[in-house]
């Protein structure tokens, strides 16, 4: 493991390996968590989160076991500052509330390979989005090798994520438990590692964290 000496003494690694992140204690977002399948449901939640200047962002869908076989996203999870919010996509589709939501300018959408994700998004409804960062990119740029949502988990804030819900059905029609929690943590995590990126990247944060040269 190598990475910059920061102003303490502390160290923020430029890559963990895979034991290294299972040695990290676990994570899950304990916050309110908001489960979106109606219209009405979907208005009150957009019209909150439009109050928002970062979210964290991140989709899940039904995963394929078979040759050529593909499904639409089930799921668009944004997290903002008190919460988090879950869109059945199945139930809603992509109205326009949420498209307006992805294209505001004015918002920062944050999250890892949000390029995949808009594009699947994109295949139910068409529209613009605006602001949506990837933190894989940012990640990089800062001169860190864990790019993924875990790893980054992992070097920034010290905490390991469950992927035992990974590969669940995210088209039922009613979300197990394991699975909120699950969908939540990603959303939550894609704006904390946001903001904790930010401050690595332009000062360094109270812990001494600064790669900024490196």
């Amino acid at each position: 493991m190598s990475g910059k000496e920061a102003g303490n003494g502390r160290r923020l690694p430029r890559r963990l390996s895979k034991n290294e992140i299972n040695a990290c204690p676990i994570t899950k977002w304990q916050g309110p968590v908001h489960v979106i399948r109606t219209a009405g449901e979907m208005a009150d939640a957009v019209r909150h989160l439009a109050k928002e200047t970062l979210l964290g962002f991140d989709t899940e869908t039904r995963p394929a076991f078979k040759k050529g076989e593909s499904y639409p996203p089930s799921l668009l999870q944004l997290a903002g500052g008190q919460g988090v919010f879950i869109f059945q996509l199945q139930h809603l589709g992509l109205p326009k509330p949420l498209r307006s939501l992805l294209a505001q300018p004015e918002i920062t959408k944050a999250g890892v390979a949000l390029t995949y994700d808009l594009r699947e998004l994109q295949q139910l409804a068409p529209f613009h989005p605006a602001r949506c960062v990837d933190l894989g990119r940012m990640a990089k740029e800062a001169g860190l090798q864990n790019q993924g949502l875990r790893g980054l988990a992992a070097v920034l804030l010290g905490l390991r994520i469950s992927k035992a819900a990974q590969t669940s059905n995210w088209a039922r029609s009613t979300l197990t438990p394991p699975q909120i929690r699950y969908a939540a943590t990603d959303a939550w995590l894609g704006r904390a590692l946001y903001q904790k990126l930010l401050q690595v990247r332009d000062s360094g944060d109270s812990a001494g964290y600064d790669i900024r040269n490196s």
